[in-house]
């Protein structure tokens, strides 16, 4: 079952790496990917087939020497049980660091590592890197990110302007402790 949930997460980040459409979304600019490591908790995000399950979500992120970012991505399901995925970040262009592609490790992408990159692009980031909105440049993909587990009205209004500002879709948003 868990080989199924890695193919069809590759699958489904290779339709994520297609060209950048023309109406693309603004971008941040320069990120200090050293602030940006650590967790960020998902408060919401647009339905995709690999997050199907779950209802609480987070991200780990580690700068490494080199440049890269660890990724470490874990899901609680609706019966309580935690799912990992465990990949890295590196930056679509040299020095951009708004514009990331991830890559998760497991045999299909080890197998076609150019299908299996995902866009994330970092939107909208606060000055305190608290609150980060990120998302794919045809719209598809969104995440509303923030460092604490749970963020007041305020801030999600903040975050859903910023959503809609940028052309996206909010109408679908699944709200952390939902299920799709």
């Amino acid at each position: 079952m868990r080989a199924l949930i890695l193919l069809f997460t590759a699958t489904l980040l290779a339709g994520c790496a297609g060209s950048k459409p023309d109406d693309a979304p603004e971008t941040v600019g320069q990120v200090d990917l050293k602030r940006y490591q650590g967790t960020w908790y998902e408060q919401a995000r647009l339905p995709m087939f690999f997050q199907r399950n779950c209802v609480r979500s987070e991200a780990h992120y580690e700068l490494q020497q080199d440049g890269r970012v660890a990724v470490t991505n874990r899901c609680e399901t609706g019966d309580g049980e935690w799912e990992q995925a465990v990949g890295e970040a590196v930056p679509q262009a040299p020095g951009r660091t708004d514009r990331l592609w991830v890559r998760f490790d497991n045999w299909f992408s080890n197998l076609f590592p150019g299908l299996t990159k995902g866009h994330y692009w970092i939107l909208y980031l606060d000055e305190a890197y608290s609150v980060a909105l990120v998302g794919s440049p045809d719209r598809d993909y969104l995440w509303l990110l923030s460092r604490d587990q749970e963020i007041d009205a305020s801030m999600r209004d903040r975050l859903l302007a910023q959503a809609r500002q940028r052309g996206y879709d909010t109408s679908e948003l699944i709200w952390r402790g939902e299920s799709s």
